[in-house]
């Protein structure tokens, strides 16, 4: 089965950056839709950052300018560029990985994905 596992999560200061990265059993070319999730304890999972396999991508308002998604079919991984970093993005952030067309209206949801990471903390302090 698909395999996802994450990295580069940390703690950094308000306005440093991050970068986060999903390795992927599978090929990603494969994959419909790839995408980064975060969740603070106590609040609902939130999708950040969404990209399809034609490199299409859609950010959450909240992170829009600040973070970069993107990927390496290569490499079989998903990155996730964090600038900028306040202390409202503290969080564990997941990799999902989505086997399926995926709608562009739908892609920052949790229903869309099929496979999901152990997740990585995210801890930026001020």
């Amino acid at each position: 089965q698909e395999q996802l596992v994450e990295s580069g999560g940390g703690s950094v200061q308000s306005g440093g950056s991050l970068r986060l990265s999903c390795a992927a059993s599978v090929h990603t070319a494969n994959l419909h839709c790839m995408g980064w999730f975060r969740q603070d304890p106590g609040k609902e999972r939130e999708g950040v950052a969404a990209i399809d396999s034609a490199g299409r991508t859609n950010y959450a308002d909240s992170v829009k300018g600040r973070f970069t998604i993107s990927q390496d079919n290569a490499k079989n991984t998903l990155y996730l560029q964090m600038n900028v970093l306040k202390p409202e993005d503290t969080a564990m952030y997941y990799c999902a990985a989505g086997l399926s067309p995926v709608s562009w209206w739908s892609r920052l949801l949790q229903a869309a994905y099929n496979y999901w990471g152990q997740g990585t903390q995210v801890t930026v302090s001020s």
